[in-house]
């Protein structure tokens, strides 16, 4: 017997021991229940901190801010010698944002983006350096104003004051953040 003639007779083997068949309709068996969908824990978690993180332009102080205005705001509870350290200047500044020639929407995204980077770094004390509004329109300081809005409305912001003016002066805010 040749191994050519061996080949042609396993097929035919084949069909003798499997004996009659019918070809079946469908091999997929559906459960019985539709599974839920998962839900994005992550993505639902990142939107909640972004509308959280949105600071509005519609939230104005009592009143408004000038040039040579000095900022200082503090939350309920908080030390007068942590303020009054704040205030002279006596905290290391551990990040520093310059606002110079941005836009307000550009200040605002750079303002949150800064914040949530020194809170992730667990820095305590920075800088935000918003100017004086010496190139405004009118002389008036837009950007400052806004900055004392905007920080007022974080949470992780225990308090911000006016620098020192080798720091900025007017121009320029030192603002404590929460611990993580």
């Amino acid at each position: 017997m040749s191994a050519n003639h061996k080949d042609d007779d396993e097929p035919d083997l084949f069909r003798k021991s499997v004996g009659k068949i019918r070809p079946v309709k469908q091999d997929k068996i559906h459960p019985h229940r539709k599974g839920r969908k998962p839900v994005p824990g992550q993505t639902l978690r990142d939107r909640q901190e972004v509308m959280q993180s949105l600071l509005s332009d519609d939230y104005e102080p009592a009143e408004d801010v000038e040039t040579g205005d000095e900022l200082l705001y503090s939350r309920p509870g908080l030390q007068h010698s942590v303020i009054r350290k704040l205030r002279r200047g006596q905290y290391a500044i551990e990040a520093e944002l310059d606002l110079h020639g941005a836009t307000s929407i550009q200040a605002r995204e750079a303002v949150n983006a800064f914040l949530k980077k020194a809170r992730d770094q667990e820095k305590r004390v920075v800088r935000i350096i918003h100017g004086k509004g010496n190139t405004s329109i009118g002389k008036m300081p837009v950007l400052k104003g806004k900055v004392n809005s905007w920080l007022r409305q974080k949470g992780e912001v225990l308090a911000f004051c006016s620098a020192r003016p080798n720091d900025g002066g007017t121009g320029a805010v030192y603002v404590l953040l929460k611990r993580i």
